[in-house]
C-alpha cells in the first residue's frame, strides 16, 4: 500500500501540490491526469524521493518514505523505478548497457564505469529486452532508435530494478499514437503478469481510459477526482482540465482510431497534389 498524507509541495511562493491525500493498494495501476503545471510531475518525483515534500509524509507498506535517508533511501529507490518523458538513457551506450544501468544501485561506481557486470545480468537484461520485443537491438546504440524502442529500453532498465512500484512520468507525451500505443500496451502488460503497481502521468483521457483501473485528476496542485475511468465523463474531464463546453476530448486524443479520419485527409490531400 502507498500512502500520501497531506502532501504539500512549494518552490518559493508557489504551490505546486497542494495536500494531496490518496492511497494506492498493492498491484493497481493509476493514471494521474491534468493539464501541464498541474503539480503531476511534481508528485512522482516526490513519491521516488526525488524531491522533499514541503509538508506532510508518504509511506509504503507501512514505513515512512519520506523520513528515509542514507542507504534506506537508496533502497526505496531501487524498489521504486522511475520512467521519463525524455527516456534518460545514454545515446552512445549500447541498448544492454543502458538496461544494466539499471543496476547501478546494487554494483560499485567501479565495476559500473568499467561495464564489469556479472554474466547473470547480462543474460538477465537480455531476456527483459526479448519480453519486451527488442531483444534483437541489443548490440545497437541506443540514438539509433526510435522513440518508442528507447522509451522500451528505459522500461527493460526500470525492471532490471526488480522494483515493487514504476512511476512513469508522461511516458509517451513524446511519441506518435502507434508507439505510444506500444509502449502502453508494454505497461499495462508488466502491471497484468507481475502484479506491480504503476502509478503513470498521462495528459490524455482515451489513454487513462483504457488502461488504468483508476484515475487520479489534478488542477493546480489539487486532486479534483479520484475514481473508476468509467467515471471520468466529459463534464468531469471539463473540470480537471479547467476547459467550457467548448473542450473537445479529441484534441488530446492518442488512438490511433481518433487520428485516422486525420490521417486519411492528408493522405488523400497529398494524392491530389
Amino acid at each position: 500500500m502507498l500512502r500520501l498524507v497531506d502532501v504539500t509541495r512549494r518552490f518559493g511562493k508557489n504551490t505546486a501540490v497542494d495536500s494531496v491525500a490518496i492511497e494506492v493498494p498493492q498491484g493497481q495501476m493509476v493514471g494521474v491526469i491534468g493539464r501541464s503545471g498541474a503539480g503531476k510531475s511534481t508528485l512522482l518525483r516526490m513519491i521516488n524521493r526525488l524531491i522533499d515534500p514541503s509538508e506532510g509524509s508518504i509511506f509504503f507498506d507501512g514505513s515512512e518514505v519520506s523520513a528515509l535517508r542514507g542507504a534506506a533511501l537508496r533502497s526505496w529507490q531501487r524498489d521504486c523505478a522511475m520512467i521519463f518523458q525524455q527516456f534518460n538513457l545514454v545515446p552512445r551506450l549500447d541498448v544492454v548497457s543502458n538496461v544494466l544501468h539499471g543496476t547501478l544501485n546494487r554494483r560499485s561506481t567501479v565495476a559500473t564505469m568499467f561495464s564489469m557486470f556479472p554474466r547473470e545480468d547480462i543474460e538477465q537484461a537480455i531476456d527483459i529486452l526479448d519480453r519486451l520485443g527488442i531483444a534483437d537491438h541489443a548490440p545497437k546504440r541506443v540514438e539509433t532508435l526510435s522513440g518508442g524502442q528507447q522509451q522500451r529500453v528505459a522500461i527493460a532498465r526500470a525492471l532490471m530494478q526488480d522494483p515493487r512500484v514504476i512511476l512513469a512520468d508522461e511516458p509517451i507525451a513524446s511519441l506518435d499514437p502507434m508507439n505510444a500505443q506500444v509502449v502502453m500496451d508494454t505497461l499495462r502488460r508488466i502491471h497484468d503478469e507481475d502484479g506491480r503497481m504503476i502509478v503513470c502521468n498521462l495528459h490524455t483521457l482515451d489513454t487513462a481510459r483504457r488502461y488504468c483501473d483508476r484515475v487520479v485528476g489534478m488542477r493546480d496542485g489539487v486532486v479534483v477526482f479520484d475514481g473508476a475511468p468509467e467515471d471520468l465523463t466529459t463534464a468531469v474531464a471539463r473540470d480537471i482540465y479547467g476547459a467550457d463546453e467548448s473542450f473537445s476530448e479529441s484534441s488530446t486524443s492518442t488512438s490511433i482510431e481518433t487520428l485516422e479520419p486525420a490521417y486519411s485527409f492528408m493522405r488523400e490531400a497529398e494524392a491530389a497534389i
